[in-house]
């Protein structure tokens, strides 16, 4: 058997799984866990008391 010389020449996908993607997610995730922290930090309560849902 013969090695192909080429490769496919893929498009990014558009949606799903896909390096930009993961790195939006995850830039969004650090930013909501800094400001939990901060929310935390100023109001003195956790984030489910600040919100209302745990007493």
């Amino acid at each position: 058997m013969t090695e192909p010389t080429q490769a496919p020449q893929a498009a990014d996908p558009k949606m799903g799984f896909n390096t930009y993607a993961e790195r939006l997610n995850g830039r969004a995730a650090m930013v909501g866990f800094i400001l939990a922290i901060a929310i935390e930090f100023v109001t003195h309560q956790g984030l489910l008391a600040w919100l209302g849902l745990v007493k």
